[in-house]
């Protein structure tokens, strides 16, 4: 019979084995979901016995040129795109006035290399000093400021002072180019504002100081020599002169015998073979860039081929000359058409300044009536103005004109009903 000992130690064994076999069994969700593995952390890679490399670096984002703009252009059309920029376009024109600089220091003298360089120098200076001021991008390598100094230069006299072509490009520059916007806004040709502000501010260094090849006269003209029955422009500046005081002295009805004789040996010489041929040559007095008719129209031949330059301007302006002096440029019962066509800076205005894109119209029909214009308003001032020459003038105010020239010769748009007014 078991004791009480006996009984004691065996309920004790039964609470030991109890506890052995551990805590009681969970209930079967809870241990579900301790069998389901978390999900890993992003940060935490899977463990492994092999070592991963190390992730490939993340390239830098590019950078973006700190000098470089971008800039969107919105312009009228059309829109062409052409092998030529201005550069290029301004290189040919320097190249086409090359063969009328030659003829300049071969007529009147190595002062005309001086006259030029003085000129296109101070224009370059001019443009970069007030483009750097107003804080705008300085283009003086597109070379305009240099065709503008170099066709001032061809507008003076070979005596004036150096430093009035400094003057002159100042105005040229400051005024009718960069008060404006620069190339490309300019209202006035910037060469023949340069000259008008000369011929106002100095008139007689403008119209005095000629080359001459008469010794002792070094500031008036050679052509002439006024001693019986030949012509020396002593009191007068150019043939162009000489021919307005031929004209004056037939109109005048207290005209002598012997001055009308005069007169008519002065027409006679200046419309001869002789003086048509120093004219278009460039044995004359004039402006060192503008006497040689011959050597323009090689250098404006250059531009017509080029495409550069539109041959209806300079045909409208020579051939209304021509016309105009037919009805009413008869001097003493000689017709002066041809004289006119050749004396003066006809031929370098209707050529190298009336040609100029920015300040000529853009239409074909705006051309021919910009030419025709330009050739009426100097044989009108060459008749009966003060001046003995006018195609400065009649070009500056045609340029007045331009914009409503395009206005009124732009062409109508396809489809659209009637004339375009």
């Amino acid at each position: 019979m078991p004791t009480d000992d006996d009984i004691q130690a065996e309920g004790a064994g039964e609470d030991k084995g109890d506890s052995a076999a551990g805590p009681p069994p969970e209930p079967a969700d809870k241990a579900e979901a301790e069998s389901i593995p978390a999900p890993e952390s992003a940060d935490e890679p899977e463990p492994s016995d092999k070592p991963k490399p190390a992730p490939k670096a993340k390239p830098a984002p590019k950078k973006e040129e700190s000098g470089k703009k971008y800039r969107l252009s919105v312009s009228a059309a059309p829109h062409l795109k052409s092998p030529e920029d201005t550069a290029k376009i301004m290189r040919w024109v320097l190249v086409a006035l090359l063969p009328a600089l030659a003829g300049a220091v071969w007529f009147q003298g190595w002062r005309s290399l001086m006259l030029v360089a003085v000129a296109a120098v101070s224009a370059v200076v001019f443009e970069a000093a007030i483009q750097l001021a107003t804080k705008k991008p300085v283009t003086v390598l597109d070379c305009s400021a240099v065709v503008t100094g170099v066709l001032l230069a061809f507008n003076l006299p070979y005596y004036v002072p150096w430093w009035m072509p400094v003057v002159g490009s100042f105005a040229a520059i400051a005024i009718a180019k960069q008060a404006f916007g620069g190339l490309g806004y300019n209202l006035f040709n910037p060469a023949l504002i340069g000259r008008a502000v000369l011929l106002a501010a100095w008139p007689v260094h403008m119209t005095t100081d000629w080359h001459s090849h008469v010794e002792g006269a070094p500031a008036l003209p050679h052509l002439f020599n006024i001693s019986g029955t030949t012509v020396d422009a002593v009191s007068t500046a150019t043939p162009l002169a000489v021919m307005k005081d031929a004209a004056a002295t037939f109109s005048n009805p207290a005209a002598t015998p012997e001055a009308l004789a005069q007169a008519k040996a002065v027409v006679a010489q200046l419309t001869g073979a002789g003086g048509l041929g120093k004219l278009a040559l460039g044995d004359v007095g004039g402006c060192i860039g503008e006497t040689s008719a011959v050597l323009l129209l090689i250098g404006a031949l250059i531009l017509v081929i080029k495409g550069i330059a539109d041959w209806r301007v300079p045909v409208g302006y020579l051939a209304s000359v021509a016309v105009f002096m037919t009805v009413f440029g008869w001097v003493g019962g000689t017709w002066t058409g041809l004289f006119h066509l050749l004396a003066g800076g006809l031929m370098l205005g209707a050529l190298f300044m009336a040609t100029d894109m920015v300040t000529s119209p853009v239409t074909k029909k705006g051309r021919w009536i910009f030419g025709v214009g330009c050739g009426i308003l100097a044989s009108v001032i060459r008749l009966w103005g003060g001046y003995p020459e006018g195609v400065s003038y009649s070009i500056l105010l045609m340029n007045a004109a331009v914009p409503l020239v395009d206005r009124f010769t732009v062409p109508k748009f396809f489809g659209e009903r009637g004339a375009r007014a």
